[in-house]
């Protein structure tokens, strides 16, 4: 049968994924972490709201939208697996401090896949502190199948890890991260991989510790190689920095300074992309949570076939003109919940060449 879990691109024939879920979604719990990425007026709402479940309207449509995703994977030969649905509004807690959950719809935040192994990550927002409990029943399999299982050092996720001086900095100015080196933490959906080089950015939820961490935890086989971003609220790179294929990546020009990239990718050819599509004023609303590059948030099933959001039109023709086969489909309204189509999925299987020698 092969091995249960094998990934090591963004790009290589996609076999299986894990789709997340917005059953139970609960707004985060009031938190500086939470806070610093979001515009003023959303922060505002958000703590009104904290705590309470998602409206369920806006539940409905990002359940539609998702499961129109899924039946489309399906029809291209994918096998797509879903986390447990969880009770998300329990309240939970460390000795230092108590937090609700927030949803289960982005597994690429909570989980890196590279090779064969799967790492839990240690993820610097308290009220995610047990996401990963919703795919457990799935880690567990992927476990007894033969897939190595990691989980990197929990953090304590104390005050000393948030800077309490933090502002988000001027234009121009250098930017500025809300966590400091106090232990170990990131994001998954911080990483993207290109066999064994793998690109990072520093964001508010990702520091150098948890970089240097899974640099030791993988090897000298791999490379990390930052981007470096100059998003003033930075947080997850596939927004940033998103390689389609093999020596080919899509860049933000606003985020991206190409003349400061890594040497690794002087032979890349750099795909630059498009302004983004106007949203009416109800989507932009909806989509306040992760700003308005989520155009660049792709699904590659292979080389060459991409799934993207059937709205950003000037993405869509910017990908055919390179080469690619875009996929339209409908995922805009779950943004809320944390993102697009990268984000709401994690690749467990590809089909992937023999794993190239030491880097």
């Amino acid at each position: 049968m092969g091995p249960p879990v094998r990934s090591s691109t963004e790009w290589d024939p996609l076999e299986e994924v894990i789709v997340g879920r917005v059953d139970g979604a609960t707004i985060p719990s009031r938190h500086p972490a939470v806070r610093c990425t979001m515009p003023a007026w959303a922060a505002r709402l958000q703590g009104a709201a904290a705590g309470f479940r998602y409206p369920r309207a806006l539940v409905g449509k990002a359940e539609e939208e998702v499961e129109g995703f899924v039946a489309l994977l399906e029809s291209h030969g994918v096998t797509v697996r879903r986390p447990e649905p969880m009770p998300h509004r329990r309240r939970f807690g460390t000795p230092e401090w108590s937090s609700r959950g927030f949803c289960s719809a982005c597994p690429r935040d909570s989980m890196l896949v590279v090779g064969d192994e799967i790492i839990e990550t240690p993820m610097a927002w308290p009220c995610r502190y047990f996401e990963t409990h919703a795919y457990r029943t799935l880690l567990k399999d992927y476990f007894r199948r033969g897939a190595r299982w990691t989980a990197a050092p929990r953090p304590q996720l104390t005050d000393e890890l948030y800077d309490p001086s933090f502002r988000v900095s001027a234009p121009g100015r250098p930017v500025r991260r809300l966590v400091t080196e106090f232990e170990p933490v990131f994001d998954a959906a911080d990483f993207v991989r290109a066999g064994r080089d793998l690109f990072v950015t520093r964001s508010n939820v990702t520091n150098l510790m948890g970089i240097e961490w899974l640099r030791r935890h993988l090897g000298p086989e791999y490379r990390i190689h930052e981007i470096e971003s100059r998003c003033r609220t930075p947080m997850h790179i596939d927004t940033t920095f998103l390689p389609l294929g093999p020596g080919r990546a899509l860049v933000n020009p606003e985020y991206v300074d190409l003349d400061r990239l890594p040497p690794v990718l002087d032979d890349w050819e750099l795909l630059v992309a498009p302004e983004p599509d106007p949203l009416p004023d109800a989507l932009l609303k909806v989509t306040s949570m992760c700003g308005k590059w989520l155009s660049m948030n792709v699904l590659m099933l292979d080389e060459k076939r991409v799934v993207a959001e059937r709205h950003h039109t000037r993405t869509l023709r910017a990908l055919e003109r390179w080469g690619f086969e875009p996929i339209p489909c409908d995922l805009m309204h779950y943004a809320p919940f944390g993102g697009s189509f990268h984000c709401a999925t994690l690749d467990v299987r590809r089909t992937s060449p023999d794993p190239p020698g030491p880097a």
